[in-house]
Formats: structure tokens, C-alpha cells, sequence
């Protein structure tokens, strides 16, 4: 006997209307993994008109974190994920949280035990253990030996009072098939097949009255009428069980795309944070999407990149906004079904890339103040708007302006190290005429702008035989205090004529 489920890819995505969730469960910061399958599903939902669910499966009560919701919730929105139904947003579906809806699933548990498709199992941990012992003795995987799936009502009896009077409750146990096979069309992967006496009669409730993952989803998907289940390769084993539930309760089956996990740089493992991964120079790559909010990455360009690791835009093209992802992710035929390795260094030019090229001046001076006053800065705007174009071209990501331009927002000048400030190929006696003698040709320009002090300066490289690098150098560091900084000229525009004297005279004086 075959329990064979036909493709519908004829009527794909056409059947009935397009509802998709994301379900994250609240134990943890939003995983940058997790970020792309929201993404992917909701631009699937953004392409077909239809509506992208979110839905907060919290039955992991061990695990649950009552803070994890909130930073889950505020990170999706950084992302400009936007969903249509969910915990905030209401919807004619809901309640949208998982441990408030503990009565439905309680209630069709029951329904699959009254209709021949599950039991209720009475086994103690200590046996549950004691069987495992055994099968592994056995060289057999771990499992369930279906004792309870037997039962005469006699036996069931007395089982259940011994477990009432330890104070146990029963767990309610799927029923699966014993014969055949469970097959059934991905719409990643094609047609996949299980064989059914290999599976595992599962807990579909637990004795706390909680459901296992494995009903709740059924269950959720069913009454949110989900069209199409997008998640991750590593719920391909479970499909079986999900299918036999579906087929159990005599539902329609939604259409799965199981989809390609994201590995470690070098190609090994799952990108995870157990196992953090690195680049090719060693540093640790972070896993959670608020450790890029926090060194300053834009959620566009994390966006553009997660969505292309194991997707393809087309055309060979690389940036590409979201509005225009959503109009090519008509179905899952541009998803490679491998797993990708995450490619660590393209996010970094892909940062630089939409900082350079896709913010204005203004969009991009109100990113970055918030790296500056992070950083402990009272940022004046009209300086904060003076120098956003001086490092527009220079950074990738936003908390590097900090490093760069950060000075600029002291309180109090630090100078820089005296010999920070002497060129190659120079020393401090010929480096503080150099600079003394600049600081009279800069005394005299009436007009303080880059242009004018540049023609004001150049000169000054023939006069006194040093290159521009010498001079130049020199002036930046004396003026900044630093050695990697904004341009000279410009700086010495933004700090103004009279604290430009000022700092050289401190040079000067270092030397």
C-alpha cells in the first residue's frame, strides 16, 4: 500500500490564496537564518498578493524566554518585514500565540484518540529510558516500543491508575502506519519518499496538557488556512509524521517547500551559534541579527544578502531592493535545494555598496548618529550633516564613523602621539616647520573653504621639497589627532579657521 499525496504544481500557487507564516519560537534572538526564511516567505506572500502570518510557537515552556518575543519582534521590523496577522496586528485567525490556544489542540488530541488515529501512553521516563537502553543494546535507533498502543481496555485501566497514583498523566501518541510508504511532492526537492515502518509513534500532547510541535503546526496551519509551508531542510524528516496527522484529521494538505540551510563559511555545518562560525581570517561571525544591528550594518543590505544565499535574482545581479525580489519570487524555482555556505566577506562591500550609493546625505546622517551617541557623543547635527559626505565614500558599515570621524564630536581636542605626526622619511625638526610654516599660509586664507585651502597649500609641497602624502599627512594628523580620519581640506572647513590654528600650534609645540 503507497499513501501517496499527487504534486499539485500544475495549480501552483493558484489553488486558493496565498497565506504563508513565520513561526518563531521565543527562546532566543532572531537567528540571521531565520531572518531569510521570513524573508523568503514574505516575499512569496508579497509576490501573489497574499497575506504573511506571524505566529509565535511558544509550547517549548523549558525553553521559553519571556524577553525573547520582544527582540524577536523588534528585529523583524528592522528587517522591514512586515507581517499582516500576528500577535500585534490582530486577524480574523488568531489568537496567534500558541500557548492560547492550548483548548483547540487539547480538543482535536482527543478527536484523533476517539477516531482510532492516536492513544493515550502511560510509560513512566524511567521505562521510556529503560526501552532506549535496550534498543540501543541492539544497535536499533531511539524509539518507542508502542506498548500502549495495544492496550486492552483492562490493561489500560490499571496503567492508568498506577500513573495517576505517581502522579503522572498520559501522553496522547500518534498511531502511525506500520506498512507502506508516506509519499509526497516538495516543491524544492520533488517527490520524497519514507517508509512508514521506520517512523516513530510521536507525542502529540504531552501530559501537561501542551502539544509537541508536530500537532500544533497541523493543527495552526489547518485553522490559519496556511496555503504553503516554507521551512527549513531540517524539518524534512518530521514531513512524514505531518503528512499522517493532515491525512488523520482529513484535512487538505498545504504545499511544502523544505528549503536549503545556511553553512559555515568554509562549507562544514550549519551556520549556528553553538558552533560559531568564522572567516577566512579567523574572526567569529556573528549569528544574530541584532549583533549586525548593533556594528552598523543596514537592513536593506542584510536583506539583499540573505535572500540571495540560496536564491537567485537573475541576470547576474547582486543589488537588488526588496520590492524588486518580490516581483521575481513567483514560485520556489529559483531556490537552490544544496545548502550554501554563507560567504562572510560579500556583506561588508554589499554594506558599503548601499551606504555609498543608495542613502542620501540626510537618510545617511540619521543612521549614523546613532553609532555616535552609542559611542557616548553629543551629536550636533549641522556638524553631523557637514561631515556625513566626508565619510559616505570611506565606510561600510555605520560604526565605523566612529573611528573615523568621531572627533569631531569631543568635548576637548585630544592631540595625537608625537611621532603619529612626523612622515616617512622626515623627522620632528623638519615636520614642525613643515607644519608651522602651513600654519601661516592657512592664517592668511580668507576664504576657509576646501578649494581655497587646498591652492593655498599645494604650493607648499615645491617650496618645501616634501610630496603631498608628507604634507598633507601631517596636517590631517595634527588637526584630527588621529591617523585615519576624514580628508584634510575638508576637515579643517568643518572645525573652522581659528581651532585649525589652534591645533596646529599644539603640534607644533608636541615637536
Amino acid at each position: 500500500m503507497t499513501d501517496a499525496t499527487p504534486s499539485p504544481a500544475a495549480t501552483f500557487a493558484t489553488a486558493k490564496p496565498v497565506r504563508v507564516r513565520f513561526a518563531p519560537s521565543p527562546t532566543g534572538s532572531l537567528h540571521i537564518g531565520g531572518l531569510r526564511m521570513a524573508l523568503w516567505n514574505w516575499l512569496f506572500a508579497r509576490h501573489h498578493g497574499g497575506k504573511f502570518v506571524l505566529r509565535v510557537e511558544d509550547t517549548d515552556q523549558k525553553r521559553y524566554d519571556p524577553n525573547a518575543l520582544t527582540s524577536l519582534v523588534e528585529a523583524l521590523k528592522w528587517a522591514g518585514v512586515q507581517w499582516d496577522e500576528g500577535p500585534d496586528a490582530g486577524g480574523a485567525y488568531g489568537p496567534y500565540v500558541q500557548s492560547e490556544r492550548l483548548d483547540l489542540y487539547q480538543k482535536w488530541a482527543k478527536w484523533l484518540v476517539e477516531n482510532d488515529h492516536a492513544y493515550y501512553c502511560y510509560c513512566s521516563s524511567q521505562r521510556l529510558e529503560q526501552v532506549n537502553k535496550e534498543r540501543q543494546a541492539r544497535k536499533l535507533p531511539p524509539g518507542y516500543d508502542r506498548r500502549c498502543r495495544t492496550l486492552t481496555p483492562e490493561e489500560r485501566d490499571t496503567l492508568a491508575a498506577e500513573a495517576a497514583a505517581q502522579g503522572r498523566g498520559p501522553v496522547i501518541r500518534f498511531k502511525f502506519p506500520l506498512q507502506g510508504q508516506t509519499v509526497f511532492n516538495d516543491e524544492v526537492r520533488g517527490e520524497v519518499v519514507f517508509e512508514n515502518d521506520i517512523q516513530q509513534d510521536a507525542v502529540l500532547l504531552k501530559s501537561d496538557g501542551f502539544p509537541t510541535y508536530h500537532l500544533a503546526v497541523v493543527i495552526d496551519d489547518h485553522w490559519m488556512e496556511i496555503s504553503h509551508v516554507m521551512r527549513g531542510i531540517e524539518w524534512l524528516p518530521s514531513l512524514p509524521l505531518h503528512i499522517q496527522v493532515w491525512k488523520g484529521f482529513g484535512w487538505d494538505i498545504p504545499q511544502y517547500a523544505h528549503l536549503p540551510v545556511m553553512l559555515n563559511p568554509n562549507g562544514q555545518g550549519k551556520i549556528s551559534k553553538r558552533n560559531p562560525p568564522k572567516d577566512k581570517y579567523g574572526n567569529v561571525i556573528p549569528v544574530m541579527v541584532h549583533d549586525y544591528i548593533s556594528r552598523g550594518f543596514l537592513p536593506e543590505a542584510l536583506d539583499n544578502f540573505l535572500v540571495n544565499i540560496g536564491w537567485t535574482y537573475g541576470d547576474e545581479v547582486e543589488i537588488f531592493s526588496m520590492d524588486e525580489a518580490a516581483a521575481r519570487f513567483s514560485d520556489f524555482s529559483r531556490i537552490n535545494p544544496a545548502n550554501s555556505a554563507f560567504p562572510a566577506e560579500k556583506l561588508e562591500w554589499m554594506n558599503g555598496v548601499y551606504i555609498r550609493e543608495k542613502l542620501t546625505v540626510d537618510d545617511l546622517a540619521r543612521r549614523l548618529r546613532p553609532a555616535l551617541e552609542a559611542a557616548g557623543y553629543e551629536v550636533n547635527n549641522d556638524v553631523l550633516l557637514k561631515i556625513t559626505p566626508l565619510v559616505q565614500t570611506r565606510i561600510k558599515t555605520l560604526s565605523e564613523v566612529v573611528a573615523l570621524a568621531g572627533f569631531f564630536f569631543r568635548k576637548e581636542f585630544i592631540p595625537p602621539q608625537p611621532e603619529h605626526l612626523i612622515p616617512k622619511k622626515m623627522d620632528a625638526e623638519s615636520t614642525k616647520r613643515m607644519i608651522q610654516r602651513s600654519r601661516e599660509v592657512i592664517a592668511a586664507v580668507s576664504n576657509f573653504t576646501t578649494q581655497a585651502l587646498h591652492d593655498a597649500i599645494q604650493p607648499l609641497t615645491t617650496e618645501l621639497n616634501v610630496s603631498n602624502s608628507q604634507l598633507f599627512g601631517a596636517l590631517r594628523v595634527a588637526v584630527t589627532g588621529q591617523t585615519v580620519s576624514t580628508p584634510t581640506f575638508e576637515t579643517m572647513e568643518v572645525i573652522g579657521q581659528d581651532e585649525t590654528l589652534k591645533r596646529l600650534d599644539i603640534a607644533a609645540g608636541l615637536l
